[in-house]
């Protein structure tokens, strides 16, 4: 690994898809079900990488002169040099690292803190939801000797996952939004997602480090136990307190915050009024206070940040076109954030509303009943201008006084036929649906 270290300090760019390759950087002949990356070592090369690391020896060129091409780097498993390497680098930059996962709102809280964090910091993160087992490791590789300090998101499908990205990336502070229902099959449950996510309150836990805890959810509580941490939520005992302020006018979340000391004047304190529509967004706003207070980010700053940040990723985005006002929260979707956005959005004081809703994948044997409850949920807040996309849907909205379609192509041709005007409108559903193209016609 000290050989292979060396070569990154010399080129400390690195990549993986030679589609994205930088001059002088560094390849990784990553596998794949359906692709060998070996293959594409030479293609690398030409491209202007200056070393590849493969792990298969026939790919190694033949000596030329009785000399070995030094741009090739034969290990044994490529994708494990890849994380050993990522934490080799984590070990040498003395900078707090925060590590956030989540079953719903990781992405959007970790854009939030970094926002505020960097109103005063040299902060490196996550990028988009390079999440995973190949996308901690480079977010990691991407930390130079400017950052002062990094947030690493992790995401997680199965237990055991989060544990493996805690010993890559070694976080010193921990912020698990929520555990709710996602990812079923791959957990085994809901006791499974609970078991996956707090593998990240246990690392830290044993490296005596610092959690960030949503203090009115008793389920993180009990998880963090005696860990040391700093709390947030609606109650004065708690280190950051907020209270959420209503606006029928507008989807927008405006909210109050005070620390623990000046919470009886929370009342007086500075109106926040946000860019973020879903009041389940309300705790990752004060996620972000409370870790931006901690780190020493003076209050108007936090405020400034929080203010200015508007979400560009299809979560929790309001779009106005030309007819309508569009909710964009079609980034992903499971029980547990359907049932907040729908219960958000039966709140919303709008004369004509709308939503389409597609399939929630990936719930394993707990599919059918998951799609039945937000049928039934439809019914429970009188929502009843409603669109569902794919065969999930299908099944469950059969007997329902509700539109069915198999795929969002069908629903484009539909709303073509019925064009909607002066409506707002919530989507909301899984990758897979690909409701993006809904878009277009609204």
């Amino acid at each position: 690994m000290n050989e292979l270290y060396s070569h990154f300090l010399k080129h400390p760019a690195v990549c993986t898809d030679t589609r994205d390759i930088k001059p002088g950087s560094i390849f990784f002949a990553l596998k794949g079900g359906n692709f060998n990356g070996n293959q594409f070592a030479d293609q690398a090369l030409d491209s202007g990488c200056a070393l590849v690391v493969i792990d298969e020896e026939k790919y190694l060129p033949e000596m030329q002169a009785g000399k070995k091409d030094d741009r090739y780097f034969l290990v044994e498993d490529v994708l494990t040099a890849l994380q050993q390497l990522a934490n080799h680098h984590r070990k040498t930059v003395n900078i707090p690292v925060i590590g956030i996962t989540g079953s719903n709102g990781k992405t959007t809280s970790k854009e939030l803190v970094n926002a505020v964090l960097s109103r005063k910091y040299n902060v490196l993160a996550t990028k988009g939801n390079l999440n995973n087992h190949i996308g901690v490791p480079l977010t990691l590789l991407s930390i130079t000797s400017q950052h002062e300090m990094a947030i690493v998101e992790m995401g997680a499908n199965h237990q055991g996952e989060i544990e493996m990205l805690c010993n890559i990336a070694e976080p010193d502070f921990g912020i698990i939004t929520n555990i709710g229902k996602a990812h079923l099959e791959g957990f085994g449950g809901l006791e499974g997602v609970k078991k996956g996510k707090s593998e990240l309150y246990r690392f830290i836990q044993n490296k005596k480090g610092k959690l960030f805890i949503h203090g009115d959810d008793g389920v993180l509580v009990e998880l963090a136990g005696a860990t040391d941490k700093i709390t947030y939520g609606t109650k004065k005992l708690y280190d950051i307190v907020g209270t959420l302020q209503q606006n029928n006018n507008s989807e927008f979340i405006s909210f109050q915050w005070a620390t623990r000391y000046t919470a009886a004047s929370l009342k007086n304190m500075e109106t926040v009024t946000t860019n973020l529509v879903g009041i389940y967004n309300y705790y990752n706003l004060l996620c972000a206070v409370a870790v931006g207070n901690f780190f020493r980010v003076e209050d108007a700053e936090i405020n400034i940040a929080l203010r200015e940040y508007t979400p560009s990723n299809n979560r929790s985005q309001l779009q106005k076109t030309e007819h309508n006002t569009l909710i964009l929260d079609y980034y992903n979707a499971n029980p547990s954030s359907m049932t907040l956005a729908l219960e958000n959005f039966a709140t919303l004081n709008h004369p004509h509303k709308m939503v389409i809703l597609g399939d929630m994948l990936e719930l394993g044997e707990e599919s059918a009943k998951e799609h039945d409850a937000i049928l039934q949920l439809l019914q429970q807040k009188n929502i009843r201008n409603v669109i569902l996309v794919g065969p999930l849907f299908m099944h469950a909205g059969k007997n329902a006084n509700v539109k069915t379609f198999a795929a969002s192509d069908e629903v484009v041709n539909y709303l073509k036929e019925h064009p909607q005007k002066n409506t707002t409108i919530l989507i909301k559903g899984s990758r897979g649906i690909k409701l993006e193209k809904v878009v277009e016609v609204l």
